[in-house]
């Protein structure tokens, strides 16, 4: 009897773990399916999303005042740098073109700047032919002299003679509405630039231009033919004075 009541108190607890256990499952599944039988989880109601924010405006670019205007601010070269001493120059060049008369001479600084390029040619021409000469005189019994004497000669006839030629070749003539620009030695050139046909003029200074106060005037004209036209060797005020004034008469007759 005694060994009957303990099994049967055996399967009594084993029955109510089981329970418990069935329990514990039918919880788990009534939470996940619902609590009416069949339930599945798509059938369950779908939480709307929520709004999107509201935008923001943004206040810091407002939009430009349809009033508002704009005032340039005068540039360096629109400001009119030229001295008096330059304007009274140049009201002394005005006068009507002749191809037979007098030329205006450009600085006299000028003739310096060409100088100083004709002595670097020199001296090339003398490095050179004193090269020549020492590898002639090592392969061969060459005289001493011979190469080195006439270059030097022409160095110095480039040096001393063909800056001052140039120099005298070149000059320029100056009208209310038109410019001549000569220059040339062997090959003479005359060119006449009428100031209807200029688009725009540069004012070019070099770092030994810079130096020695002088500029080159150049003029852009409308063509293929000589379509820019330099003239160098001017006063750097007078090159200044003479494009304010080829631009004042471009304004007078596009207006």
């Amino acid at each position: 009897m005694r060994a009957g009541f303990i099994i049967y108190r055996c399967m009594s607890d084993t029955g109510g773990d089981d329970a418990d256990k069935n329990g514990k499952t039918a919880g788990s599944a009534r939470q996940l399916f619902g609590h009416k039988g069949g339930a599945k989880p798509w059938d369950a109601p779908r939480t709307p999303p929520p709004p999107p924010p509201a935008e923001s405006k943004d206040t810091s670019s407002a939009p430009y005042p349809r009033d508002a205007t704009y005032t340039p601010r005068p540039s360096a070269e629109e400001k009119p740098a030229a001295s008096s001493e330059a304007k009274a120059e140049l009201e002394s060049q005005l006068g009507p073109l002749d191809d037979e008369g007098e030329l205006t001479k450009l600085h006299p600084n000028y003739k310096l700047l060409m100088r100083v390029g004709a002595i670097i040619v020199a001296l090339v021409i003398i490095g050179g032919a004193a090269v020549l000469e020492l590898a002639l005189s090592q392969e061969i019994d060459f005289p001493t002299g011979i190469i080195l004497g006439p270059a030097v000669l022409v160095a110095l006839f480039i040096a001393i003679r063909i800056p001052l030629a140039r120099y005298n070749a070149r000059g320029y003539q100056i009208s209310r509405d038109r410019l001549r620009v000569v220059r040339g030695i062997l090959f003479r050139s005359d060119t006449v630039v009428p100031f209807g046909r200029v688009q725009h003029i540069d004012v070019d200074q070099g770092p030994i231009e810079r130096a020695l106060d002088i500029a080159t005037l150049t003029l852009h004209t409308a063509g293929s033919h000589n379509a820019s036209v330099r003239l160098p060797g001017l006063g750097h005020a007078l090159a200044v004075e003479m494009r304010e004034t080829i631009r004042a008469h471009i304004k007078r007759e596009t207006l």
